[in-house]
C-alpha cells in the first residue's frame, strides 16, 4: 500500500505516538506498519542523516495506514527536550495519541511533559501502550508502573483510570516473535 494508493471511502483519522526519547515511539511506529501498511523499517521512519547518526527521532515523521474501518495518518513526534515544538507542530492536529512508556522506566521527564502538551494543544484521547515488558520479569512493577502512568495521566486532566493501557513490546512485535507479546 504506497501513500497514493489508499482510498479516502472510510472514516479519517490523525493520530501520533508521543513519550520520552528511546521509549520505543519509532519502533511501535515501523510495528503497527507491519501489520496496517505498507511496512516501514524504523530507519525509514527516522531518515535524515542526523536522526540515523544519533538514533532519535528529530523531526516528525508520517506514515499512513488503514483497518477495516479507518484510514489513519500518524505522525511519530520526536521524544527529545531538544525538538519539542517539532513535536507540538504534530500534536496540533491530532484526533488522538498513543503514548509510549518503557516498562522498565516508567514515566520519565518527557512523557509528562508530552501529557501537559497533548492536553495543552488539545489532543482529546490517549491511549497508552506500555512497551518493552519482555524487559521487566516482576509483575509487581509492571502493576506499579501502570499505576504511576493513570496518575499522572489524571493530574493532567485526562480520564487515567479509564484511558486503555496495552502491554507488550513493539520490538517482538515488529520482528514477530514471542506471541504472548508481539504476537502476529
Amino acid at each position: 500500500m504506497a501513500k497514493g494508493k489508499f482510498e479516502r471511502n472510510k472514516p479519517h483519522v490523525n493520530i501520533g505516538t508521543i513519550g520520552h526519547v528511546d521509549h520505543g515511539k519509532t519502533t511501535l511506529t515501523a510495528a503497527i506498519t507491519k501489520y496496517f501498511g505498507e511496512f516501514r523499517a524504523y530507519d525509514q521512519i527516522d531518515g535524515a542523516p542526523e536522526e540515523k547518526a544519533r538514533g532519535i527521532t528529530i523531526s516528525t515523521a508520517h506514515v499512513e495506514y488503514e483497518t477495516d474501518g479507518r484510514h489513519y495518518a500518524h505522525v511519530d513526534c520526536p521524544g527529545h527536550a531538544d525538538y519539542v515544538k517539532n513535536m507540538i507542530t504534530g500534536a496540533a492536529q491530532m484526533d488522538g495519541a498513543i503514548l509510549v512508556v518503557n516498562a522498565a522506566d516508567g514515566p520519565m521527564p518527557q512523557t509528562r511533559e508530552h501529557i501537559l502538551l497533548a492536553r495543552q494543544v488539545g489532543v482529546p484521547a490517549l491511549v497508552v501502550f506500555m512497551n518493552k515488558v519482555d524487559q521487566v520479569d516482576d509483575p509487581e512493577l509492571l502493576e506499579l508502573v501502570e499505576m504511576e502512568i493513570r496518575e499522572l495521566l489524571s493530574s493532567y486532566d485526562f480520564p487515567g483510570d479509564d484511558i486503555p493501557i496495552v502491554a507488550g513490546s513493539a520490538l517482538a512485535a515488529m520482528e514477530g516473535n514471542n506471541p504472548e507479546i508481539g504476537e502476529e
